[in-house]
């Protein structure tokens, strides 16, 4: 998926978060959103993602030469973001399911499959309030990752990770990150985008 903003920018009152801000995604490339704690990454991912408006200038989606209603692109993303919650109610499989529910299952894969990709030991019977934060963050992580979307976005990935977390998130990256555009929030820029062609620092846009 191809996205285009052109003077794109959010303020709340009467406080500009980002603006101005020209910018082209292009289709089946990974980019890093760069910048510190406060600076209005987040606040861009979800511009991106439609969950919030912009306060002046347009976002283009094109997915294979056809553009896209913003208010349909929704189906064709998949996220992973702290404040994005998962149903703590629910257990392991039962939260795998009810995503799936809305999202398609890449080829090749069941829930019985990314179940075992997280990997988890006697867990299956607790509801997901008792998992632990890194737990919960691998959770988000594989939902976003086996959803067969185009769009991939990701706010701080390896926040809660212990180093073996880490790399469980870099090893999907490399399996999980081709032929689609991946835009990533990220203070960490080396560890969590690395891998990155593309990056904006949002500070450049004040």
């Amino acid at each position: 998926m191809k996205i285009e903003l052109q003077n794109t920018g959010k303020k709340f009152n009467t406080d500009w978060i980002f603006r101005n801000l020209s910018f082209t995604f292009e289709e089946n490339n990974a980019y890093a959103i760069l910048g510190r704690n406060g600076s209005g990454k987040s606040t861009l991912l979800q511009v991106i993602s439609g969950s919030i408006r912009p306060s002046a200038g347009t976002i283009k989606y094109t997915l294979d030469g056809a553009e896209v209603n913003d208010e349909e692109i929704f189906r064709y993303i998949s996220c992973s973001a702290p404040y994005l919650e998962l149903i703590e109610e629910f257990k392991l499989q039962e939260m795998l399911q009810f995503h799936f529910r809305f999202k398609n299952i890449r080829q090749g894969y069941d829930i019985r499959k990314i179940a075992e990709m997280l990997d988890f030991k006697n867990v299956s019977h607790k509801p997901i309030r008792l998992f632990s934060s890194g737990m919960k963050q691998r959770v988000k992580l594989i939902l976003a990752f086996l959803s067969d979307t185009p769009l991939l976005l990701l706010d701080e990935p390896t926040t809660n990770l212990d180093q073996a977390g880490t790399d469980w998130y870099l090893n999907l990256i490399h399996e999980f990150s081709k032929n689609r555009t991946v835009i990533i929030c990220s203070n960490l820029q080396q560890l969590e985008t690395g891998f990155c062609s593309g990056k904006l620092f949002i500070e450049d846009f004040k």
